[in-house]
């Protein structure tokens, strides 16, 4: 069972859940998300938050962001509310973001960006 719900009145905030995904590219040869497929995360993400119906006011949103300044973790993403910091490596890490943290709110623990990785 999805924690996911409708809006209710006077909620907190707009979407239940967040995700940003970093896709700055650095022309200077610098290691950037961008680098490392995070465009084609964030449209399967997109897509996977579209076809489950949970995008929308009170449920999911799928961004793009530019640098997050935790490159050296790249590619990065990072959910709200909860301020959840995700790396990731291929579209199947994508699909657990998706179904354990977007659609159950359970952090999927082995994609965490430790917290002393920067820029």
């Amino acid at each position: 069972m999805s924690d996911t719900k409708t809006p209710t009145p006077g909620a907190s905030s707009y979407y239940q859940r967040h995700i940003f995904f970093c896709l700055n590219e650095r022309p200077n040869g610098e290691a950037c998300c961008g680098q490392h497929g995070a465009q084609a995360a964030f449209e399967r993400c997109k897509v996977l938050v579209k076809e489950a119906g949970l995008s929308g006011p009170g449920m999911v949103r799928v961004n793009k962001a530019g640098c997050l300044d935790r490159c050296a973790g790249a590619p990065v993403a990072v959910v709200y509310p909860e301020a959840v910091w995700y790396t990731y490596v291929d579209a199947s890490d994508i699909e657990e973001i998706f179904h354990s943290h977007l659609q159950n709110g359970q952090v999927v623990e082995r994609l965490l960006l430790p917290p002393d990785v920067g820029h």
